[in-house]
C-alpha cells in the first residue's frame, strides 16, 4: 500500500479500479465528472461517455447482468434522467456488482436546482452509502460493490460538491481482478413484465428488511464517544463541518450508510446523551426518520433547508457561541460571478439574438450565461434538452406571430443528450420553430469532455461522429443552415431568414470553444482614438473590455485573446486588432 493525495472523485475512480470494475458508462455533470475522467488512466476498464445518463445507466445495468462489475456516475439531476432504468434495476437486481455514483450540489454551484438524492434511495428501496472524505470515497466504493453482490442490488454512492472536489490522502492498493460471472438466462429475474415484476417486488421488500438489519451492525455507522452530553447525528460532508465547529465537545453518530437508516442504533445513541441534534444539508431526511421512530431531535428548526452549511452556522446553533474567526473569514471571501470567457463563440450568438429582440428558450450549458447582463438574452432554462420542446409549447399557446420572434438555443452535446426528441416533436406535430444548435466542438461547461458529435471517444480515439446536418435532415427538417456566430452580419441575416420561414429550421452556430488547445487566436484588440465612447462594445459582455473612471473604454491585453469579435461591433472602426510581432 502507498498513500496519495486525491480528489474525492479520483478516489471513487480508484476504488472502482481496485474493486475490479470492468465497465463504466457516464454522462458528464459537475460535480461528478472527474470520476469517469479518472477512470481513463486504468486501461483494464472499458470506459465511455454515453449520449445521456439514461443510456449510461442501461449500459452499466447490462454489463452487470452480463457478469462484469459496472458503474455509472452522474450529478443529482442526471439521476432524474436515468430514473426509468434505475427503478427497474432495483427489481431485477444484479449478477455482478453495480454501483451508481450520484453527486448532489448543495448551494447550486453548477446546477439549476437543489435536490436531495437520498429520496431516490428511499423511493427505490436501494442502499445508499455516503463518504465523508477521499479516503472513505475509495473504501466505500469498494464496499459498495461487495454489498451489491451480497444483497443482489444496485448500490447508490452519494457524494456532494465538497466531497467530490476536496483532496485528502488515501491509501491505494492493487486491483482485485474479478472474473466475469456466468450469465444464465432467467426470465423471472430480468424480464420485468407485470407477472414477473409482481414476484420481484416481494424480493425487494425482503431485501429491504435485510438491509435494515445490516444497517444496525454495519461498520459504516460509527459512534464517536467523547463523554459529552450533547450528541449529533451527521453524514457525509456535515461530519467534517461539525468536527471543525464542535471538536470533542459532542458525541457523534456518523452514518456512512445514508439508507436504510438504523433504528436501534439511533435510539441507543439518543439514550446516551441529554440533547440530540441532526446536522444534514438539504432535506430533513435523517430528522424525519428519527421522528418516525420516536427519537426527539433538534434539526431544521435551527438550521436551513437552503444551500450548504458552514462550521460557523453549526457552532452557533449547537453551542450558541459563534466563533468570530469563522465570521471574519466568510465575510472576507469575495463574490465571483460566472462570465463567458473571452473569445467564447456563444457571445456572438446572444449579441445577435439580443439585438433582434427575440424570445430565447435556453438550455443547460455554458450558454446559459446568455441570461446574464449585458446580453440578458435567455428567457427560460429548465433542464437538459428542454429548450426545444418548451419553445414549441410557447408557440402553440401564443401563435404564429410570436413564433416569428422565438428561438431555441441548445449546445451540440445537449442536443444529442435530449434535444433530438424535441426536434422530432416539432416536425411530427407540424411546428415551425427555429432551433439554434450551438456547436462549439466540445462539452464545454463540465470541462471539455468528448461527445458523439466530435468523432473522438473518452480516450481520444477516432470514432464515427454524428453529422448534425444529416441528423436534422433525417428527422424531417429541410432547412438546416451552418453559420459562424462571429460573422455578426451574416449570422443575423441567417437568423432573420429562418425565423421568416413557415416550417421547422435548424441553425448550427459553428465555432469552437476558445479554450480548446487547437484554437489559436493571435494578437490582441485595442481601442484607438476613433472611439466616441458610445459603449456599444460593452454590450458584448466581454471580460476584457471595461469602462474607465473618465468614461473611456479600455481592452485589457492580459485578458484579450484576439478573437476579434468586438471589431465587428464598433460602428466607428475604433477597435483594431494588433497582430503579434
Amino acid at each position: 500500500m502507498s498513500k496519495k493525495l486525491m480528489l474525492g472523485n479520483a478516489a471513487v475512480a480508484r476504488g472502482a479500479y481496485e474493486a475490479g470494475v470492468r465497465v463504466v458508462s457516464s454522462y458528464p455533470g459537475t460535480p461528478s465528472t472527474e470520476i469517469t475522467e479518472n477512470i481513463v488512466q486504468y486501461p483494464e476498464i472499458n470506459v465511455e461517455w454515453a449520449p445521456n445518463e439514461k443510456v449510461a445507466a442501461e449500459v452499466a445495468i447490462g454489463a452487470a447482468i452480463g457478469g462484469g462489475r459496472a458503474m455509472t456516475c452522474c450529478k443529482h439531476v442526471g439521476l432524474n434522467v436515468m430514473a426509468d432504468p434505475f427503478f427497474t434495476a432495483s427489481y431485477t437486481g444484479v449478477n455482478a456488482g453495480l454501483v451508481i455514483a450520484v453527486a448532489d450540489d448543495p448551494g447550486m454551484h453548477s446546477s439549476q436546482n437543489e435536490q436531495d438524492s437520498r429520496h431516490y434511495a428511499k423511493a427505490s428501496k436501494l442502499p445508499m452509502l455516503e463518504p465523508s472524505d477521499s479516503s472513505e470515497c475509495l473504501e466505500f466504493t469498494k464496499l459498495a460493490f461487495d454489498l451489491s453482490e451480497q444483497f443482489d442490488t444496485p448500490v447508490l454512492l452519494r457524494l456532494s460538491t465538497r466531497i467530490s472536489h476536496s483532496q485528502n490522502p488515501v491509501e491505494i492498493s492493487e486491483r482485485k481482478e474479478t472474473l466475469v460471472k456466468p450469465y444464465e438466462k432467467s426470465i423471472p429475474k430480468y424480464v420485468m413484465m407485470p407477472a414477473m415484476a409482481i414476484g420481484k417486488h416481494v424480493v425487494v421488500e425482503q431485501r429491504h428488511l435485510d438491509l435494515v438489519k445490516y444497517a444496525e451492525t454495519s461498520p459504516l455507522n460509527v459512534v464517536e464517544d467523547n463523554s459529552a452530553r450533547i450528541g449529533v447525528i451527521v453524514s457525509g460532508t456535515t461530519y467534517l463541518y461539525a468536527h471543525e465547529a464542535l471538536g470533542s465537545s459532542v458525541n457523534y453518530l456518523k452514518l456512512g450508510m445514508a439508507y436504510p437508516l438504523p433504528e436501534q442504533k439511533i435510539k441507543d445513541f439518543a439514550a446516551s446523551v441529554d440533547t440530540l441534534w441532526v446536522i444534514e444539508e438539504l432535506d430533513p431526511f435523517i430528522e424525519e426518520h428519527c421522528n418516525n421512530i420516536g427519537v426527539k431531535v433538534s434539526g431544521k428548526q435551527h438550521f436551513t433547508m437552503l444551500g450548504e452549511y458552514t462550521p460557523a452556522m453549526i457552532r452557533s446553533a449547537v453551542l450558541g457561541t459563534p466563533n468570530p474567526a469563522y465570521i471574519a473569514l466568510e465575510s472576507a471571501i469575495p463574490g465571483r460571478p460566472p462570465v463567458m470567457c473571452a473569445g467564447c463563440p456563444h457571445r456572438g450568438t446572444f449579441y445577435v439574438l439580443k439585438k433582434l429582440g427575440l424570445t430565447v428558450s435556453g438550455d443547460i450549458g455554458c450558454y446559459t450565461l446568455g441570461a446574464v447582463a449585458p446580453l440578458a438574452s435567455v428567457d427560460t432554462t429548465i433542464c437538459m434538452g428542454a429548450s426545444v420542446g418548451a419553445a414549441f409549447g410557447m408557440a402553440k399557446v401564443r401563435g404564429e406571430e410570436f413564433n416569428k420572434k422565438l428561438v431555441s438555443v441548445i449546445g451540440d452535446s445537449t442536443f444529442i443528450h435530449s434535444g433530438i426528441t424535441g426536434l422530432i416533436d416539432i416536425v411530427y406535430n407540424k411546428g415551425a420553430n427555429t432551433v439554434i444548435v450551438l456547436d462549439n466542438s466540445i462539452t464545454g461547461m463540465t470541462g471539455h469532455q468528448q461527445n458523439p458529435a466530435m468523432g473522438k471517444t473518452i480516450r481520444g480515439e477516432d470514432t464515427r461522429a454524428v453529422d448534425l446536418v444529416a441528423l436534422c435532415h433525417a428527422v424531417g427538417v429541410d432547412r438546416v443552415r451552418v453559420a459562424d456566430p462571429f460573422d455578426l452580419k451574416g449570422f443575423e441575416a441567417v437568423v432573420r431568414e429562418e425565423l421568416a420561414a413557415d416550417e421547422p429550421s435548424v441553425i448550427i452556430a459553428q465555432r469552437p470553444c476558445a479554450l480548446l488547445k487547437h484554437v489559436k487566436y493571435v494578437g490582441t484588440c485595442e481601442i484607438t482614438d476613433k472611439c466616441r465612447k458610445c459603449k456599444l462594445c460593452m454590450k458584448l459582455g466581454c471580460p476584457a473590455i471595461s469602462v474607465q473612471a473618465d468614461g473611456s473604454v479600455k481592452i485589457d491585453a492580459t485578458q484579450c485573446n484576439g478573437c476579434g469579435l468586438c471589431t465587428g461591433v464598433c460602428p466607428f472602426g475604433a477597435i483594431e486588432k494588433k497582430e503579434e510581432d
